[in-house]
């Protein structure tokens, strides 16, 4: 029996293959987002996936329609419009999936990775193996994906059989952070040159220890700027415009035929909570993890 996945790739993967440049972003973040998928197989998944919505939206509103009178055009436009956009919707959500997943592990690895390097330089200071080293950093769920990256150099050297270098440069080609990328591959550059890897792990952890620490003050006096405009903004603002509806509204009870009692409610029940929202949202991106 053919799986959702065997009918998409059946259906679509021709399609994929033929149209392959116009998804280069998701042919890279797949291996960055490590969703152990393959590029041909998920956008055969992206396009079925989308394919159903359509039509399922259309049959969704054509039987809407039959409860809900309207006038021909209107209800060719809905017919036409709602798919639509449903479908790009669904499109769009899966298309950038994979590099949100990426984005969420890079800030992970980025996060953890000053307290990692700190923590291999001192378990190198006993003079065992890079290899140990990794191995003992994988065990740690506490690094989150950081350690899942570590997990993945101990498993091409185990189970592939890879040499510790060459199983060191593949995780370094996919691992979402940059960051990540230039230590692993200044520890190949090390190990090959004959340097000290003892030497080179407690500088780099020094270093991005000292970079993690300059992001955290930054963000904590953007955080008194952002703080600043909260209150600026988003109380104060309202409690004026709320008391200034409630003087109107016992002067002249309409604006522009809009009655003023209904404007404070939607400004109370409405606009302050979409902004508050909309500023939450903002300060989990630009946020730096602790």
């Amino acid at each position: 029996m053919v799986g959702f996945k065997g009918l998409a790739t059946l259906l679509f993967s021709d399609i994929v293959d033929k149209y392959s440049d116009l998804f280069v972003i998701i042919k890279e973040s797949l291996p960055k987002a490590d969703m152990r998928i393959t590029f041909r197989t998920y956008m055969s998944i992206v396009l079925l996936a989308t394919v159903i919505v359509f039509f399922c939206s259309i049959f969704a509103v054509a039987i809407a329609l039959i409860f809900i009178k309207t006038s021909l055009i209107l209800s060719i436009a809905y017919i036409i419009f709602i798919p639509m956009t449903a479908a790009m919707l669904i499109l769009l959500f899966l298309a950038f999936y994979p590099s949100q997943i990426a984005s969420s592990r890079k800030k992970s690895i980025e996060s953890n990775l000053p307290f990692v390097l700190t923590h291999m330089g001192a378990i190198s200071e006993s003079g065992v193996p890079p290899y140990v080293i990794f191995r003992l950093v994988s065990q740690f769920s506490e690094y989150g994906e950081l350690a899942k990256e570590m997990g993945k150099i101990v498993r091409n050297i185990e189970q592939f059989g890879i040499d510790p270098l060459t199983a060191v440069k593949e995780v370094a080609d996919k691992t979402p952070s940059d960051s990540l990328k230039q230590v692993l591959l200044g520890f190949v550059t090390t190990t090959e040159s004959g340097g000290s890897v003892k030497i080179f792990l407690k500088n780099a952890g020094d270093q991005a220890l000292f970079e993690w620490r300059i992001r955290r003050e930054r963000f904590l006096q953007q955080l008194s700027a952002y703080a600043e405009f909260y209150t600026g903004l988003l109380i104060a603002a309202p409690l004026f415009i709320i008391a200034l509806f409630s003087v109107l509204n016992q002067i002249q009870p309409e604006i522009s035929g809009y009655n003023i009692l209904d404007l404070m409610k939607m400004c109370i029940y409405v606009i302050v909570p979409v902004m508050n929202g909309a500023f939450l949202l903002f300060l989990k991106g630009v946020e730096v993890e602790m």
